[in-house]
Protein backbone atom coordinates (compact mmCIF):
# COMPACT_ATOMS: atom_id res chain seq x y z
CA UNK A 1 0.00 0.00 0.00
CA UNK A 2 1.52 3.34 -1.39
CA UNK A 3 1.42 6.82 0.87
CA UNK A 4 -1.59 9.27 -0.98
CA UNK A 5 -0.15 11.92 1.50
CA UNK A 6 1.58 14.81 -0.04
CA UNK A 7 3.63 17.81 1.74
CA UNK A 8 3.96 21.78 0.76
CA UNK A 9 6.55 23.44 2.71
CA UNK A 10 5.25 26.76 3.44
CA UNK A 11 6.62 30.20 2.95
CA UNK A 12 9.48 30.40 5.60
CA UNK A 13 8.88 32.30 8.01
CA UNK A 14 4.91 31.49 7.98
CA UNK A 15 3.64 33.90 10.24
CA UNK A 16 0.96 32.87 12.62
CA UNK A 17 -1.65 35.39 13.67
CA UNK A 18 -1.21 36.00 17.60
CA UNK A 19 2.28 36.64 16.78
CA UNK A 20 5.47 34.14 16.45
CA UNK A 21 6.57 31.98 12.92
CA UNK A 22 7.28 28.83 11.94
CA UNK A 23 9.91 27.92 10.21
CA UNK A 24 10.43 25.09 7.46
CA UNK A 25 7.17 24.45 8.11
CA UNK A 26 4.95 21.71 6.09
CA UNK A 27 0.84 21.05 5.78
CA UNK A 28 0.34 17.24 4.72
CA UNK A 29 -2.33 17.08 1.97
CA UNK A 30 -4.29 14.48 -0.24
CA UNK A 31 -5.67 14.73 -3.75
CA UNK A 32 -8.32 12.80 -5.65
CA UNK A 33 -9.67 13.56 -9.11
CA UNK A 34 -8.05 15.67 -12.15
CA UNK A 35 -7.85 19.15 -12.18
CA UNK A 36 -9.37 20.57 -15.86
CA UNK A 37 -7.48 23.11 -18.03
CA UNK A 38 -9.41 26.11 -16.98
CA UNK A 39 -8.34 25.24 -13.48
CA UNK A 40 -11.71 26.17 -11.89
CA UNK A 41 -13.60 22.08 -10.64
CA UNK A 42 -10.91 22.33 -7.09
CA UNK A 43 -12.84 21.53 -4.24
CA UNK A 44 -11.39 22.21 -0.68
CA UNK A 45 -12.32 20.34 2.00
CA UNK A 46 -11.01 21.14 5.53
CA UNK A 47 -11.49 19.25 8.47
CA UNK A 48 -12.58 18.94 12.30
CA UNK A 49 -10.04 18.89 15.05
CA UNK A 50 -8.78 15.24 14.83
CA UNK A 51 -9.19 14.07 11.48
CA UNK A 52 -5.74 13.85 8.98
CA UNK A 53 -6.09 14.24 4.92
CA UNK A 54 -7.33 11.03 3.71
CA UNK A 55 -10.89 11.81 3.45
CA UNK A 56 -11.41 8.61 0.81
CA UNK A 57 -9.50 5.64 -0.08
CA UNK A 58 -7.55 6.16 -3.49
CA UNK A 59 -5.19 3.76 -5.23
CA UNK A 60 -1.91 4.79 -3.46
CA UNK A 61 -3.87 3.96 -0.30
CA UNK A 62 -6.88 2.11 -0.47
CA UNK A 63 -7.61 2.20 3.23
CA UNK A 64 -11.08 3.67 3.83
CA UNK A 65 -11.28 7.59 4.53
CA UNK A 66 -12.96 9.75 7.57
CA UNK A 67 -15.36 10.44 4.94
CA UNK A 68 -15.11 7.44 2.86
CA UNK A 69 -18.93 7.20 2.01
CA UNK A 70 -19.13 10.94 1.03
CA UNK A 71 -16.29 11.38 -1.53
CA UNK A 72 -15.11 9.26 -4.31
CA UNK A 73 -15.99 8.22 -7.97
CA UNK A 74 -20.21 8.72 -8.15
CA UNK A 75 -20.38 9.87 -4.41
CA UNK A 76 -21.37 13.16 -3.40
CA UNK A 77 -17.94 15.06 -3.16
CA UNK A 78 -18.02 13.22 -6.98
CA UNK A 79 -14.50 12.74 -7.62
CA UNK A 80 -15.01 12.00 -11.45
CA UNK A 81 -15.90 15.53 -11.76
CA UNK A 82 -14.13 17.24 -9.06
CA UNK A 83 -10.68 17.65 -7.97
CA UNK A 84 -10.62 17.39 -4.66
CA UNK A 85 -8.62 18.42 -1.86
CA UNK A 86 -8.23 17.72 1.96
CA UNK A 87 -6.07 19.33 4.05
CA UNK A 88 -4.30 18.45 7.31
CA UNK A 89 -4.70 21.26 9.74
CA UNK A 90 -1.54 23.00 10.77
CA UNK A 91 -1.21 22.35 14.55
CA UNK A 92 -2.28 18.63 13.94
CA UNK A 93 -0.43 15.79 14.48
CA UNK A 94 -1.29 14.09 11.16
CA UNK A 95 1.46 15.02 9.18
CA UNK A 96 1.59 18.68 9.10
CA UNK A 97 3.65 20.97 11.40
CA UNK A 98 2.43 20.86 14.72
CA UNK A 99 3.78 20.71 18.66
CA UNK A 100 4.84 17.21 18.04
CA UNK A 101 7.51 18.19 15.47
CA UNK A 102 11.07 19.20 15.89
CA UNK A 103 11.67 22.82 16.49
CA UNK A 104 14.39 23.48 13.93
CA UNK A 105 16.00 26.35 16.28
CA UNK A 106 16.57 23.72 18.91
CA UNK A 107 16.43 19.92 17.50
CA UNK A 108 13.83 18.87 20.44
CA UNK A 109 10.10 19.00 19.75
CA UNK A 110 8.11 22.27 19.88
CA UNK A 111 6.30 21.05 22.63
CA UNK A 112 4.71 24.38 24.30
CA UNK A 113 7.02 26.69 22.90
CA UNK A 114 5.16 25.74 19.30
CA UNK A 115 3.14 29.49 18.78
CA UNK A 116 0.36 30.06 19.74
CA UNK A 117 -2.54 28.69 16.79
CA UNK A 118 -5.02 30.94 15.42
CA UNK A 119 -7.63 29.07 12.90
CA UNK A 120 -6.37 31.95 11.00
CA UNK A 121 -3.40 30.40 10.53
CA UNK A 122 -5.08 26.63 9.71
CA UNK A 123 -6.64 28.78 6.67
CA UNK A 124 -3.59 30.36 5.54
CA UNK A 125 -1.65 26.87 5.38
CA UNK A 126 -4.47 25.44 3.69
CA UNK A 127 -4.38 28.40 0.76
CA UNK A 128 -1.05 28.03 0.37
CA UNK A 129 -1.84 24.34 -0.45
CA UNK A 130 -4.39 25.54 -3.18
CA UNK A 131 -2.28 28.21 -4.08
CA UNK A 132 0.93 26.26 -5.07
CA UNK A 133 -1.43 23.62 -6.80
CA UNK A 134 -1.93 26.71 -9.45
CA UNK A 135 -5.56 27.11 -8.56
CA UNK A 136 -6.69 31.35 -7.93
CA UNK A 137 -10.32 30.05 -7.26
CA UNK A 138 -12.01 27.36 -5.55
CA UNK A 139 -15.60 25.70 -7.10
CA UNK A 140 -16.21 25.27 -3.99
CA UNK A 141 -15.39 24.97 -0.43
CA UNK A 142 -16.51 22.72 2.19
CA UNK A 143 -15.96 22.59 5.82
CA UNK A 144 -16.64 20.70 8.91
CA UNK A 145 -17.08 21.43 12.17
CA UNK A 146 -13.85 23.05 13.24
CA UNK A 147 -13.09 23.42 9.50
CA UNK A 148 -16.12 24.93 8.31
CA UNK A 149 -14.92 27.77 11.25
CA UNK A 150 -11.38 27.76 9.23
CA UNK A 151 -13.63 28.28 6.26
CA UNK A 152 -14.57 31.24 6.81
CA UNK A 153 -11.30 32.44 8.17
CA UNK A 154 -9.91 31.50 4.52
CA UNK A 155 -12.82 33.46 2.55
CA UNK A 156 -12.45 36.40 5.01
CA UNK A 157 -8.81 36.78 4.42
CA UNK A 158 -8.44 35.51 1.05
CA UNK A 159 -11.67 37.78 -0.87
CA UNK A 160 -12.10 36.43 -4.47
CA UNK A 161 -10.58 32.53 -3.79
CA UNK A 162 -13.58 31.22 -3.05
CA UNK A 163 -16.50 30.97 -5.68
CA UNK A 164 -19.29 28.64 -3.95
CA UNK A 165 -19.06 27.33 -0.06
CA UNK A 166 -20.99 24.34 2.19
CA UNK A 167 -20.93 24.91 5.42
CA UNK A 168 -21.23 21.35 7.72
CA UNK A 169 -22.29 21.62 11.28
CA UNK A 170 -20.56 24.53 12.36
CA UNK A 171 -20.28 27.95 13.64
CA UNK A 172 -19.22 31.91 13.47
CA UNK A 173 -17.62 31.63 16.97
CA UNK A 174 -17.75 29.51 19.69
CA UNK A 175 -20.22 29.71 21.92
CA UNK A 176 -19.94 29.71 26.28
CA UNK A 177 -21.44 25.88 26.30
CA UNK A 178 -18.97 24.85 23.62
CA UNK A 179 -16.23 26.72 25.56
CA UNK A 180 -16.98 25.09 28.52
CA UNK A 181 -16.83 21.52 26.98
CA UNK A 182 -13.33 21.99 25.66
CA UNK A 183 -11.66 24.03 29.00
CA UNK A 184 -12.72 20.85 30.79
CA UNK A 185 -11.06 18.71 28.28
CA UNK A 186 -7.61 20.83 28.17
CA UNK A 187 -7.93 20.68 31.84
CA UNK A 188 -8.51 17.12 32.20
CA UNK A 189 -4.99 16.62 29.95
CA UNK A 190 -3.36 19.42 31.74
CA UNK A 191 -3.99 17.97 34.96
CA UNK A 192 -2.94 14.78 34.25
CA UNK A 193 0.58 14.01 36.26
CA UNK A 194 1.53 12.55 33.39
CA UNK A 195 1.33 15.44 31.03
CA UNK A 196 4.00 16.86 33.04
CA UNK A 197 3.76 20.99 31.68
CA UNK A 198 3.46 18.83 28.28
CA UNK A 199 6.88 17.16 28.42
CA UNK A 200 5.71 14.10 28.05
CA UNK A 201 6.95 10.94 25.97
CA UNK A 202 5.61 11.71 22.77
CA UNK A 203 6.73 8.24 21.08
CA UNK A 204 5.35 6.60 23.83
CA UNK A 205 4.41 2.77 23.57
CA UNK A 206 1.40 0.62 26.60
CA UNK A 207 2.78 2.41 29.49
CA UNK A 208 5.44 5.16 28.88
CA UNK A 209 5.22 8.46 30.53
CA UNK A 210 2.00 9.65 28.90
CA UNK A 211 -1.10 11.21 29.69
CA UNK A 212 -3.45 8.51 29.38
CA UNK A 213 -5.26 8.86 31.57
CA UNK A 214 -6.22 13.28 30.93
CA UNK A 215 -6.67 12.22 26.93
CA UNK A 216 -9.30 9.24 27.86
CA UNK A 217 -11.62 11.89 30.09
CA UNK A 218 -11.01 14.70 27.18
CA UNK A 219 -12.28 11.88 24.47
CA UNK A 220 -14.75 10.64 26.73
CA UNK A 221 -16.35 14.48 26.96
CA UNK A 222 -15.94 14.93 23.59
CA UNK A 223 -17.84 12.03 22.60
CA UNK A 224 -20.59 12.95 25.05
CA UNK A 225 -21.57 16.14 23.37
CA UNK A 226 -21.07 14.62 19.30
CA UNK A 227 -24.06 12.57 19.98
CA UNK A 228 -27.39 13.71 21.34
CA UNK A 229 -29.22 12.64 24.17
CA UNK A 230 -31.47 10.90 22.26
CA UNK A 231 -29.03 9.14 20.77
CA UNK A 232 -27.92 7.72 24.15
CA UNK A 233 -31.19 6.72 25.17
CA UNK A 234 -32.25 4.95 21.79
CA UNK A 235 -28.55 3.08 21.78
CA UNK A 236 -27.91 1.95 25.69
CA UNK A 237 -31.19 2.97 27.41
CA UNK A 238 -29.95 1.77 30.83
CA UNK A 239 -28.56 -1.21 30.28
CA UNK A 240 -25.84 -2.60 32.65
CA UNK A 241 -23.11 -4.11 31.59
CA UNK A 242 -23.19 -8.82 31.91
CA UNK A 243 -21.45 -9.30 35.67
CA UNK A 244 -18.09 -10.61 34.04
CA UNK A 245 -18.09 -7.30 32.05
CA UNK A 246 -17.94 -5.20 34.72
CA UNK A 247 -14.63 -3.52 36.83
CA UNK A 248 -13.79 -5.82 40.05
CA UNK A 249 -13.36 -2.13 41.97
CA UNK A 250 -15.40 0.57 43.96
CA UNK A 251 -17.36 3.10 41.51
CA UNK A 252 -16.61 1.08 38.48
CA UNK A 253 -17.77 0.59 35.28
CA UNK A 254 -21.88 -0.67 35.45
CA UNK A 255 -23.48 0.46 32.36
CA UNK A 256 -23.04 -0.20 28.88
CA UNK A 257 -22.68 3.47 27.80
CA UNK A 258 -19.85 3.67 30.14
CA UNK A 259 -17.99 0.90 28.08
CA UNK A 260 -18.95 2.14 24.68
CA UNK A 261 -17.13 5.47 26.06
CA UNK A 262 -14.22 3.81 27.20
CA UNK A 263 -13.81 2.23 23.84
CA UNK A 264 -13.56 4.90 22.33
CA UNK A 265 -11.20 6.59 24.18
CA UNK A 266 -8.81 3.86 24.31
CA UNK A 267 -8.79 3.75 20.20
CA UNK A 268 -8.36 7.74 20.46
CA UNK A 269 -5.97 8.54 23.55
CA UNK A 270 -2.01 7.10 21.32
CA UNK A 271 -3.92 8.45 18.44
CA UNK A 272 -3.33 11.87 19.00
CA UNK A 273 -1.15 14.16 20.75
CA UNK A 274 -1.97 15.90 24.04
CA UNK A 275 -0.36 18.86 22.93
CA UNK A 276 -1.37 19.64 19.45
CA UNK A 277 -4.98 18.59 21.02
CA UNK A 278 -4.56 21.16 23.67
CA UNK A 279 -3.85 23.96 20.66
CA UNK A 280 -6.22 23.23 17.94
CA UNK A 281 -9.06 23.16 21.05
CA UNK A 282 -7.99 26.40 22.44
CA UNK A 283 -7.93 27.76 18.21
CA UNK A 284 -11.68 26.45 18.03
CA UNK A 285 -12.14 28.77 21.13
CA UNK A 286 -10.68 32.00 20.40
CA UNK A 287 -12.19 32.09 16.57
CA UNK A 288 -14.87 34.72 16.21
CA UNK A 289 -15.79 36.24 12.95
CA UNK A 290 -17.36 39.16 15.25
CA UNK A 291 -13.63 40.26 15.49
CA UNK A 292 -13.87 41.27 11.57
CA UNK A 293 -17.07 43.10 11.66
CA UNK A 294 -16.54 45.35 14.27
CA UNK A 295 -18.01 42.95 17.39
CA UNK A 296 -20.97 41.59 15.16
CA UNK A 297 -21.18 38.23 14.10
CA UNK A 298 -23.41 39.13 10.92
CA UNK A 299 -21.13 42.46 9.91
CA UNK A 300 -18.40 40.04 9.82
CA UNK A 301 -20.23 37.70 7.59
CA UNK A 302 -20.87 40.54 5.66
CA UNK A 303 -17.68 41.06 4.57
CA UNK A 304 -17.58 37.22 2.83
CA UNK A 305 -18.17 37.43 -0.85
CA UNK A 306 -19.35 34.14 -2.90
CA UNK A 307 -21.43 33.33 -5.41
CA UNK A 308 -23.63 30.59 -3.42
CA UNK A 309 -23.77 28.50 -0.32
CA UNK A 310 -25.28 25.98 1.25
CA UNK A 311 -25.21 25.60 4.90
CA UNK A 312 -26.14 22.57 6.74
CA UNK A 313 -26.92 22.06 10.38
CA UNK A 314 -28.55 19.11 12.79
CA UNK A 315 -31.41 20.06 15.24
CA UNK A 316 -29.74 17.73 17.74
CA UNK A 317 -26.38 19.32 18.05
CA UNK A 318 -25.32 20.78 21.27
CA UNK A 319 -22.11 21.86 19.92
CA UNK A 320 -22.35 23.96 17.24
CA UNK A 321 -26.17 24.29 17.63
CA UNK A 322 -28.80 25.33 14.54
CA UNK A 323 -28.90 28.84 15.80
CA UNK A 324 -25.85 29.70 14.69
CA UNK A 325 -25.70 27.86 11.05
CA UNK A 326 -28.97 30.17 10.47
CA UNK A 327 -26.35 32.95 11.49
CA UNK A 328 -24.06 32.11 8.93
CA UNK A 329 -26.99 31.70 6.41
CA UNK A 330 -28.19 35.12 6.97
CA UNK A 331 -24.76 36.51 7.15
CA UNK A 332 -23.58 35.06 3.53
CA UNK A 333 -27.04 36.40 2.43
CA UNK A 334 -26.71 39.93 3.59
CA UNK A 335 -23.50 39.91 1.88
CA UNK A 336 -25.12 38.92 -1.92
CA UNK A 337 -25.09 34.98 -1.76
CA UNK A 338 -27.59 32.67 -2.81
CA UNK A 339 -27.97 30.66 0.41
CA UNK A 340 -29.65 27.42 0.69
CA UNK A 341 -30.27 26.24 4.17
CA UNK A 342 -31.14 23.16 5.26
CA UNK A 343 -31.83 21.20 8.82
CA UNK A 344 -31.55 17.91 9.38
CA UNK A 345 -33.30 15.95 12.50
CA UNK A 346 -30.40 13.51 12.67
CA UNK A 347 -30.64 11.96 15.80
CA UNK A 348 -26.65 11.76 15.71
CA UNK A 349 -26.16 15.27 17.12
CA UNK A 350 -23.02 16.90 16.17
CA UNK A 351 -21.47 13.68 14.76
CA UNK A 352 -24.06 13.38 12.12
CA UNK A 353 -22.23 14.49 9.18
CA UNK A 354 -20.13 11.07 10.02
CA UNK A 355 -22.58 9.39 10.51
CA UNK A 356 -26.00 10.22 8.72
CA UNK A 357 -24.42 10.07 5.06
CA UNK A 358 -27.46 9.36 3.07
CA UNK A 359 -28.55 12.80 4.15
CA UNK A 360 -25.80 14.91 4.32
CA UNK A 361 -24.94 12.75 0.74
CA UNK A 362 -28.27 14.05 -0.48
CA UNK A 363 -27.70 17.81 0.19
CA UNK A 364 -23.98 18.37 -0.26
CA UNK A 365 -24.15 16.29 -3.52
CA UNK A 366 -27.25 17.74 -4.75
CA UNK A 367 -25.65 20.98 -3.93
CA UNK A 368 -22.38 19.78 -6.12
CA UNK A 369 -24.50 18.59 -9.23
CA UNK A 370 -26.44 21.63 -9.54
CA UNK A 371 -23.36 23.74 -9.62
CA UNK A 372 -21.84 21.49 -12.78
CA UNK A 373 -24.66 22.03 -14.21
CA UNK A 374 -24.55 25.61 -14.17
Amino acid sequence: MGDARRYLDLPSPFAMKRGGELHGAHVAYETWGHLNAARDNAVLVLTGLSPSAHMTSCDEDPSPGWWQEMAGPAKAIDTGRWFVICVNSLGSDKGSTCPASNDPATGDAYRLSFPELALEDVANAAHAVVDSLGITQLACLIGCSMGGMSALAYMLLHPGSVRTHISVDTAPQAQPFAIAIRSLQREAIRLDPQFNDGRYDIHATEGGSYPDLGMSIARKLGVITYRSAMEWNGRFARIRLDPEQREDEPFGREFQVESYLEGHARRFVRNFDPNCYLYLSRASDWFDIAEYGHGSVHEGLKRIHIEQAMVIGVSTDILFPLQQQEQIAEGLQAAGAQVEFVALDSPQGHDAFLVDIENYSRAIGGFLNRLAAG
